[in-house]
């Protein structure tokens, strides 16, 4: 008798999970899996002497995520509100240890830490952990949200001193993208707009100088602007993956088929994965592959939308905004809309910290979606 009664409300635990959801990122992932197969081959027998080395790591990668992903939609929400301040601090000592020893240089740049034979990118996690606190922050402190001193200084101190460290790596990319969740969450949260004004002028203002001061940043504004001005260097990348796309057409070459990852697109099982996608499956896939991620999307924010606790508003708005961000930032870089930065596509691109962020963030979507409004 008591067996049966925890199976139905274990079912009706399962059953209030948001179903569309949990398809469509499980779809993702497969879909993620099946291009990083395709992609990498040839550059992982090239490297490894296994045409499926970066496939079976993928696999591993994605069942982590999985299990990350089934613990998220478990555990109770004070739990993870309760230890907000852990995550960030946990987000801080991370991003600190990239410029230790234990950092990982690749191009001139410490973004990775190494855990024993595991490699790691704290700001995957720094992201969320800032969707905590911001959401944490703008629940409690509503009554004085327009206020300068305490709604308007803490969380631009808190995501100020995150970007401080990411530039310090250098990352310029990943401090932007903290900034835009900021933006983006001080929007719902009720920051004076006049606040906001202000802080993005002041904010492009940083970035372009920051951007004039680099060398490497300026040339990568440049070749932005005109690629095939250096399509043989600074916009190699860029080029490439346009004539992947360009290759495409309307059906595309066939999975497996495509010629750009043939040594001619860096980094094409990863960054830029989405342009071996249009070339494989053309305009048609494309446009399903669109599909699938803005009705993934729709779903997020209906469950952010139906949500009666501010906090857990915020926190699916937030942790939606990571997954946005990152969708809409790599499309743009690939499409040659935005100028070229290491962005990964989420649930697509070969990666173990961003495929298993992505999964902890349908994760927490999935346990907020057992309540709200009907």
């Amino acid at each position: 008798m008591n067996k049966r009664l925890s199976n139905r409300k274990s079912s009706a635990a399962l059953g209030s999970i948001d179903p569309w959801l949990l398809t469509t990122t499980l779809f993702l992932g497969g879909f993620g899996l099946l291009m990083v197969l395709s992609s990498s081959g040839i550059m992982a027998e090239r490297m490894y002497a296994d045409k499926y080395f970066f496939f079976k790591r993928q696999l591993i990668f994605t069942g982590v995520g999985l299990a990350c992903m089934l613990t998220c939609m478990q555990v109770p929400k004070r739990l993870l509100y309760g230890l907000t301040y852990v995550w960030v601090a946990a987000a801080i000592i991370l991003l600190v240890l990239c410029l230790t020893p234990m950092g990982i240089s690749v191009n001139g740049a410490s973004r990775w830490i190494k855990l024993g034979p595991i490699s790691l990118q704290p700001l995957e996690f720094a992201k969320i952990a800032l969707v905590f606190y911001l959401a944490y922050f703008f629940a409690r402190k509503q009554d004085l949200v327009k206020t300068f001193s305490v709604g308007f200084l803490p969380p631009f101190i808190v995501t100020g001193f995150l970007c401080g460290l990411l530039l310090l790596q250098p990352d310029f990319g990943g401090a932007v993208v903290l900034a835009g969740l900021l933006f983006f969450m001080c929007m719902v949260g009720g920051t004076r707009f006049s606040y906001l004004f202000i802080s993005l002028i002041f904010a492009t203002g940083a970035g372009w100088l920051l951007i004039t001061s680099s060398p490497y940043r300026l040339k990568r504004w440049t070749a932005f602007l005109d690629p095939f001005a250096s399509a043989q260097n600074e916009g190699y990348q860029l080029v490439q993956s346009l004539y992947a796309f360009g290759s495409g057409q309307v059906f595309g070459t066939g999975i497996g088929a495509g010629t750009r990852k043939l040594f001619f697109l860096p980094e094409a099982h990863n960054d830029f994965i989405m342009a071996v996608v249009g070339e494989e499956l053309g305009f048609f896939g494309m446009s399903l592959f669109f599909f699938a991620i803005g009705f993934f999307l729709w779903r997020a924010f209906r469950i952010a939308m139906k949500q009666e606790d501010l906090q857990d508003k915020f926190t699916a708005f937030g942790v939606t905004c990571i997954i946005a961000l990152g969708m809409v930032l790599n499309l743009a870089v690939v499409l040659g809309t935005v100028p070229p930065k290491g962005v990964a596509m989420p649930f697509i691109s070969y990666g173990g910290s961003s495929l298993t962020a992505s999964f902890v963030c349908a994760g927490i979507l999935l346990n907020l979606s057992r309540g709200g409004k009907a």
